[in-house]
């Protein structure tokens, strides 16, 4: 039996009225992510990648069209309703970490559960489980000033996981990194993406893209090419060889 693709997305548009003008951002949008895919969605400004992202993680809805999550019908639910789907089925991570600054690494990771009604004791053994699974069980009373760009990144990477959501969504994640931080945060991603999570990277980046399995490219609101990445076939299929050969 065919397996139900985690999100569904049926011609899905997005229009903005800007005084008299109106601006299609998303004209007819239709794709399916099954569970377990890391996609990366690829596009110039104003291709509309931000605006899908925005939809799949339900911070805007569709002008347009039917978006499934998860098996919840989500394309016309109210703000509060979009909230709830949001704490428990995705995981956010930004470009610009999105961190409290004046929270501890604990406190940050440990926000989402907060809203879940999780109790204190059980946030803070989660939270600190969380933060040493991405490396930094040694930074869990610093706050994000105390913390490298990377490591800033990390916090928010176990911030994402924290409620085990359906799809983790990541934003230009890489964008304010270093070139020696980007591969080692990507490390993480591929990482998660192995334990069975579903990953969507938002970027513009080739290089970074190309940590993906399957490429979304976008153009003037729609879908130009959807493929799997040849570079990661290429390299399930070859064996990996032994260093002193």
């Amino acid at each position: 039996m065919l397996e139900t693709p985690l999100i569904t997305l049926k011609n899905i548009g997005r229009k903005y009225v800007i005084g008299a003008e109106v601006i299609h951002a998303l004209k007819s949008v239709t794709l399916n992510i099954n569970k377990g895919e890391f996609v990366a969605l690829m596009g110039p400004s104003g291709s509309g990648k931000s605006t899908l992202m925005n939809i799949l993680g339900c911070l805007d809805t569709p002008s347009k069209g039917e978006y499934v999550l998860n098996g919840i019908q989500v394309s016309e639910m109210s703000d509060n309703e979009l909230a709830e789907v949001r704490n428990k089925e995705i995981g956010f991570v930004f470009q610009t970490f999105n961190l409290l600054p004046r929270s501890s690494s604990l406190d940050n990771v440990a926000l989402p559960l907060v809203y879940a009604g999780i109790s204190k004791s059980e946030r803070d053994r989660r939270a600190s489980k969380a933060l040493e699974n991405v490396g930094l069980g040694n930074r869990m009373h610093h706050k994000p000033n105390e913390l490298s760009g990377g490591q800033r990144q990390r916090v928010a990477v176990a911030r994402a996981l924290i409620n085990t959501p359906s799809i983790i969504l990541a934003d230009e994640p890489t964008g304010n990194l270093d070139t020696k931080t980007s591969i080692e945060i990507m490390a993480l991603l591929e990482d998660i993406h192995a334990k069975g999570n579903t990953i969507i990277l938002v970027t513009h980046e080739e290089d970074i893209s190309q940590h993906a399995h399957r490429i979304v490219r976008m153009r003037d609101g729609l879908i130009e090419k959807d493929y799997l990445n040849d570079n990661i076939k290429k390299a399930i299929a070859e064996p990996v060889l032994s260093q002193d050969q």
